[in-house]
């Protein structure tokens, strides 16, 4: 028997529309410790995944069809105009849901016993978000971030991440007191552009992959705790001076996770 809110129509107040319309912007994500996911792949790998969903707002169409998955789950009929006007999206999605933000223990860089990825002042939404769905991917489970690397729980990072923000943690920390603490045995390899040839060095199974900024690459502050550059090689007709952040991250996983 499907459950009786499928059928429940109230009206959004302007107090739930102005909460909702907050939980884009960082300072109320902070202050109210929640954030915003839509999309149906996003909402329901959230729904499936260990972060708790406090509520989903769908159309009855949606609620009707995922009504097996969503048991248990507070829900909320919305009509597609009042989706408009608490949706992130240019062309919203019949579902956005909120979610309580978790809070993880920054990965012991004394005891790291596989890959972790750390980033380094990466600005841009979407580049995140597909770097998260890159680590999510090839198994990795924790990326450390910069402080002043942008918010995990942007929309358009959780849009860009496709639901794979519900599986990977992202951490934030100053990246070079928290290098200060590595131990002898365990190396960071930076992807640089005067680096060792990715294909042809030694992959020892566990490190940290440190990639920089779309426009600056690895701060300077951070050179000094580089244990390996590493270089993603371009051919020899290439005229491009970089790469995208998100697709030297997707290579660098590549390389020393194939095989994992």
């Amino acid at each position: 028997m499907e459950r009786a809110f499928f059928y429940l129509r109230l009206m959004l107040s302007k107090a739930q529309i102005k909460t909702l319309n907050q939980l884009k912007m960082a300072k109320y994500r902070r202050q109210q410790d929640r954030f915003i996911a839509e999309g149906s792949i996003n909402v329901l790998d959230f729904v499936k995944g260990p972060l708790r969903v406090e509520k989903i707002y769908a159309s009855a169409e949606w609620l009707s069809g995922h009504a097996p998955e969503l048991a248990g789950t507070d829900c909320e009929t919305v009509t597609s105009k009042e989706m408009l006007k608490i949706s992130s999206l240019k062309n919203p999605s019949e579902v956005l849901a909120v979610i309580q933000k978790p809070e993880y223990t920054l990965p012991d860089i004394t005891a790291i016993d596989r890959y972790v990825l750390a980033l380094d002042d990466i600005k841009d939404p979407g580049n995140l978000g597909t770097i998260i769905r890159t680590a999510d991917w090839f198994g990795i489970n924790d990326i450390v971030c910069s402080s002043n690397t942008v918010d995990a729980f942007n929309p358009k990072v959780v849009q860009a991440s496709m639901g794979s923000l519900a599986r990977v943690r992202v951490h934030y920390t100053d990246l070079a007191s928290y290098f200060e603490r590595k131990p002898s045995g365990m190396d960071i390899f930076g992807a640089v552009l005067d680096g060792e040839d990715i294909r042809q060095m030694a992959k020892p199974g566990k490190g940290i992959l440190l990639i920089g900024s779309e426009a600056h690459g690895i701060s300077p502050s951070l050179y000094p705790f580089i244990d390996q550059r590493i270089r993603i090689p371009a051919a020899e007709t290439s005229g491009a001076e970089s790469l995208n952040a998100a697709v030297a991250a997707s290579l660098v996983c590549y390389a020393f996770l194939k095989n994992e």
